[in-house]
């Protein structure tokens, strides 16, 4: 109503000016005055006082409103999409799309043979509790591990205990039961939107699969392999049902898919089905010849990784390394209690799963201090350059060579970029083990042990004695795991070993340890089983890592990558304190491919039987557009379980078709001449 007065307000007629008795109106020096004039202070202090009244609390609710109306717009838009339209737009861009595998292999008239049984990795199996705490009440059957997360942060250090085992047995803590998802569901998405199965199980629909033709051997990834069955019968679960679906479809042996560490429970279960009790599940040694037609493994840490080593030395990767360089105070503050990386190892120390990807094979596998399988690897761009020498140009303009700097690959840690490119000759190592430890870190802070593991037990004499030696490969890395965490190495001991046997036929072999370790273990006597190895190429993958002593403070994590140790140009292998060599970005090819090409190709003491083996390697390409999402040619860890190529093979394999018929190797890296330099006997 104000503003419709102040629109109105010119057109009422002014009172007449008042004159003089001549009848004249003011004198001449009024004349030149408008209206207003009289009035303009009094206006632009009513402005000024409007403006004010203007607050931040304003521009808050303004903001927000303008979110909140944005949110809802969109959300409706969405919602009365038609479901064809995304792929509309897509295909309006880069053009139509193929046919997914299924459809294609469906039209060449493949059909449902062989059962599949998927056996999940560290990431992509669920967890649900069953019996918890106070503090996580309500949360009977919700997921702890997978789903939505929601919980996480609602109240993280409640889901950080129930995740945790306990740190003696390896087993649940008192009052904690924490079991694994059961079905297709326990792993087809980690998280709304984000597939690991789903895709793979969609195409084998496509030509006649269902429940009753796949099974999902879900476990408790966190425990030790053997300790699955000896809590949750998860081994003799498994043989049940492959009995099962052999049975029930027509005596057709299975296909077994593992992924990621997976693949290594999977080699465990096959020791374990040929053993005989109380230890192994008294199947004989003719089971797996039996009851599977072939084990495609993707994604397979056969050897380990080193990204075990950083997570379990300083609970960091690349990645996390990266995010703790742009805001160290938030990962490492003790502001508001966060200590978010101190948490994260207490935790992950309790997982004897994560033991089982320490690098196996020592210094014979991964390198010593002046060589590795992968010397020469260049981690070039796009553009080739020549095979052992890049050009460049001096300041006249001349070409010159220039000799690439050698990549010690077998210094899988090294504390500073100098000691990691010295020769080994220039290193001057102070011998770590048997070292003192002492002056405890966490002594005067009792809030210490709410949080830590084994670092406030080390003392500043151990820190420094880890750091003089300067140089580790993979044979010392076991050593200072030891020294570093004893307790978790001392319960893994039990369960896992990273060596290389002298002889197989040593009735020691027989103990579970030694049954996930492809070089202390032959494979089952089953001539007509075959083994694949899946897995993507070419792309950046953490190797080796450059480390320092993290800044001083209670409580802390005393190790960390140095991530600003860099090569110095666009093509180095060093990139933040992390030397990356091939793989898919998890998995190293050598450790992904080496038993394939060469540890169990054909007749040898890991292979007694000759059971034939396949390396299949996948090229990674990236999606061009955001509209493609994850890729259809991804070749990274958990992407490729959507890659059209291995889904394609993968459905071949199940509807019958052997590893020639598919068309054999399928090899991008250089993996058969890396494999050649590794002297293994054989």
């Amino acid at each position: 109503m104000s503003l419709l007065r102040r629109r109105k307000q010119p057109q009422q007629e002014q009172p007449p000016p008042p004159s003089d008795g001549n009848g004249s109106d003011h004198d001449d020096n009024d004349k030149g005055k408008g209206p207003s004039s009289s009035s303009a202070p009094a206006s632009k202090e009513a402005t000024r006082r409007t403006k004010a009244k203007w607050s931040c609390v304003d521009s808050c609710c303004w903001l927000v409103g303008v979110v909140c109306s944005a949110w809802w717009l969109l959300l409706f838009l969405y919602n009365a999409m038609p479901a064809s339209f995304p792929q509309y737009v897509t295909e309006a861009i880069t053009g139509p799309l193929p046919d997914p595998p299924g459809v294609k292999l469906q039209k060449e008239g493949l059909r449902v043979k062989h059962p599949v049984v998927f056996v999940p990795g560290i990431v992509t199996g669920g967890l649900e509790l069953w019996e918890g705490h106070h503090c996580a009440e309500g949360l009977f059957r919700k997921r702890l591990w997978g789903g939505t997360f929601g919980d996480v942060y609602k109240r993280p250090l409640c889901w950080v205990e129930h995740m945790s085992l306990d740190n003696e047995t390896g087993l649940d803590k008192s009052g904690i039961r924490v079991r694994p998802v059961t079905g297709l569901v326990a792993a087809d998405y980690f998280v709304p939107g984000y597939f690991v199965w789903a895709v793979l199980i969609a195409n084998l629909a496509r030509i006649g699969y269902e429940e009753k033709t796949m099974y999902m051997a879900a476990y408790d990834w966190r425990l030790s392999f053997q300790n699955t069955e000896v809590r949750d019968q998860t081994l003799s679960r498994i043989k049940s049902n492959i009995e099962l679906l052999v049975a029930t479809n027509g005596g057709n042996r299975v296909v077994v898919i593992p992924h990621s560490m997976g693949v290594l429970y999977f080699l465990h279960f096959m020791k374990w089905v040929e053993a005989s009790p109380p230890m192994g599940g008294g199947g004989g040694p003719n089971w797996c010849e039996k009851h599977i037609k072939a084990v495609v493994n993707i994604g397979g840490p056969f050897l380990g990784v080193p990204k075990a080593v950083a997570g379990l030395f300083s609970s960091e990767a690349k990645d996390v390394a990266v995010a703790r360089a742009i805001a160290p105070d938030v990962l490492d503050s003790d502001f508001l209690g966060l200590q978010t990386l101190r948490h994260l190892m207490r935790m992950t120390r309790t997982w004897d799963s994560t033991m089982s990807m320490i690098p196996k094979g020592g210094d014979t596998i991964w390198g010593g201090l002046d060589w590795s399988p992968e010397d020469g690897f260049e981690c070039k761009a796009k553009k080739q350059k020549d095979n052992d020498t890049e050009v460049s140009s001096d300041i006249n303009g001349e070409n010159v060579e220039v000799e690439p700097k050698p990549i010690n690959y077998g210094r899988l840690v090294s504390f500073g970029k100098d000691v990691a490119e010295a020769p080994s000759s220039e290193i001057e190592r102070i011998e770590f083990r048997g070292a003192v430890k002492g002056n405890n870190i966490a002594h005067s802070n009792s809030s210490c042990r709410d949080i830590w593991t084994e670092y406030h037990e080390l003392g500043w004499g151990g820190i420094k004695a880890v750091a003089d030696y300067k140089a580790y490969t993979a044979s010392s890395i076991i050593d200072l795991l030891h020294f570093v965490a004893p307790r978790m190495m001392q319960r893994g001991s039990v369960h896992f070993s990273y060596g290389i046997a002298d002889n197989l036929d040593d009735p020691k072999y027989q103990h579970y340890k030694y049954w996930s370790n492809p070089l202390e273990t032959k494979l089952p006597k089953a001539p007509d089983m075959e083994i694949f190895s899946m897995y993507g190429v070419g792309i950046p993958t953490e190797r080796a890592y450059v480390y320092k002593l993290a800044p001083q403070a209670e409580c802390y994590i005393p190790f960390r990558i140095d991530t600003s140790a860099e090569g110095g140009d666009e093509n180095s292998c060093l990139k933040g304190g992390v030397y990356l060599a091939d793989g898919d970005e998890t998995v190293p090819v050598l450790s992904a491919g080496y038993m394939c090409a060469k540890g169990w190709r054909g007749k040898t003491r890991f292979n007694p039987a000759g059971s034939k083996t396949y390396v299949r390697e996948y090229s990674h390409s990236p999606p061009s557009t955001l509209l493609e999402g994850r890729g259809t040619q991804s070749g990274a860890h958990v992407d490729i379980m959507g890659n059209f190529a291995l889904i394609e093979d993968i459905i071949r394999i199940a509807a019958g078709a052997t590893g020639e018929e598919i068309g054999g190797d399928q090899v991008y890296s250089d993996i058969f001449k890396w494999s050649e330099k590794i002297k293994l006997k054989l």
